[in-house]
């Protein structure tokens, strides 16, 4: 259960940079945005916490963070037409995501097989 909290921790990272970015506009603040960001950044500890009371400490963060990366990279360059250039692709995707498939690849080994 505890890789659970933590995938899911990991899509509620997700959220408060979309949250923050929508939130503070050259328009105003727009409160509602910063209330789901701070939704999110909430849910996203608690879940983490969760997770840590199984998963090593610096296996969870790593994970946590390479999910949170990956996922606001990605989401960046889909919907809010950030440049997805060859230096940012790769200074920004491949090396989280493929720490984040070696961690759960390892845990579905153990567990499973």
């Amino acid at each position: 259960m505890a890789w659970v909290y933590l995938l899911v921790a990991g899509v509620f990272e997700w959220g408060w940079p979309i949250g923050l970015k929508l939130g503070w506009t050259e328009q105003g603040t727009h409160y509602g945005w910063i209330g789901f960001a701070l939704f999110c950044i909430a849910a996203s500890g608690t879940l983490l916490l969760f997770a840590q009371k199984t998963i090593p400490m610096g296996t969870a963060y790593a994970v946590w963070t390479g999910i949170g990366a990956v996922g606001a990279f990605v989401i960046g360059i889909l919907f809010f037409n950030e440049a997805a250039t060859l230096a940012r692709c790769f200074f920004c995707g491949p090396h989280r995501g493929r720490y984040c498939r070696s961690e759960i690849f390892q845990w579905a080994l153990k567990t499973w097989c």
